[in-house]
Formats: structure tokens, C-alpha cells, sequence
């Protein structure tokens, strides 16, 4: 699988951990920055990246750190077709992937440590969409973006 990965400057550190983790496994990793733990860098513009990618297909999922992970899935959340979902235990990891098709995982740096880090990304990435009674539930999902979609540009254009 091919796997995106993107942090702020509080979670280099852990997102390097998980990439090699990941790697190991036989995944191939691509990194969207940031690079270096000094510099600062607003985690909206990872978030942003690394959900396009995930659009566009460039790569299958992605992985989204932050202090918290929930300011970093809140830009990917942004991105129509992305459903990134906060988690900081395996469980709620496996589940997001079964019932909501996620296809990016964020997390908190400053709230799981590296080996439940580790626990997570293994329980989203082993995990497979049910579908079935999941699916109408995705598709309104779908529909709220959609609608939403076309009303923010049409009051964009007032702005």
C-alpha cells in the first residue's frame, strides 16, 4: 500500500517512527512534510496535502499527526472524498476503516506515545470497509459535502 504521511512540527519525530514501522511492513511511504521538528509549520497545510493526495490517488491512505491530531484532521476533513477520523486507541482505529471507509488516520503526538502509536496505524491499515449497512451512511456523508460544496462556492463568490 502506498501511504501518505504529513505532520506539524510537534510530531516529526512520531510520523518518522511510523513511517519506518510502516515500512517494514512492505509499505511504500511518502512523506509530506514537515521535515524538521524546529521549524514551525501550521498543520493545515500537511493536512491539506496529504488529503489531496489521497484524492487525487496518488496514494492509497495517509497518516496525519499533530499535538492532537484534531486541528490536522480538521483541514483533511476539508478536502471532498476524505474522511479522516481522530483516533488515539487500536479500536477506534479498526472501526473507522469497517463502518466509515476512513481513508486517513490523524493522531496526537502530545497524547499516544510511539508504541500505541504503532498499535493504531497497524489496526487502520489491517482493518476492511463491511460495507453493506455502512454504505447508505457514507453516501449521505457523501451528499452533506456535496451540498455544502455548492453553497461555500456560490458565497464565495460574494466575498
Amino acid at each position: 500500500m502506498k501511504i501518505g504521511f504529513g505532520s506539524d512540527h510537534t510530531a516529526v519525530e512520531l510520523k518518522l517512527e511510523l513511517i519506518q514501522h510502516l515500512k517494514e511492513q512492505g509499505h511504500e511511504c511518502i512523506d509530506y512534510g514537515t521535515y524538521a521538528s524546529g521549524v514551525r509549520m501550521d498543520y493545515p497545510v500537511p493536512g491539506r496535502a496529504v488529503a489531496e493526495a489521497v484524492m487525487k490517488g496518488e496514494v492509497d491512505k495517509g497518516v496525519l499527526i499533530c499535538g492532537t491530531g484534531v486541528g490536522i484532521s480538521l483541514a483533511a476533513n476539508k478536502v471532498p472524498g476524505i474522511r479522516a477520523a481522530v483516533c488515539s486507541e487500536p479500536y477506534t482505529a479498526r472501526l473507522t476503516v469497517q463502518h466509515n471507509n476512513a481513508n486517513i488516520i490523524a493522531m496526537g503526538a502530545r497524547v499516544v506515545g510511539t508504541e500505541l502509536a504503532k498499535m493504531i496505524v497497524d489496526e487502520f491499515f489491517n482493518a476492511q470497509y463491511e460495507g453493506g449497512r455502512h454504505e447508505a451512511r457514507i453516501r449521505m456523508i457523501a451528499d452533506i459535502e456535496k451540498e455544502y460544496g455548492a453553497s461555500w462556492e456560490k458565497g464565495a463568490e460574494n466575498t
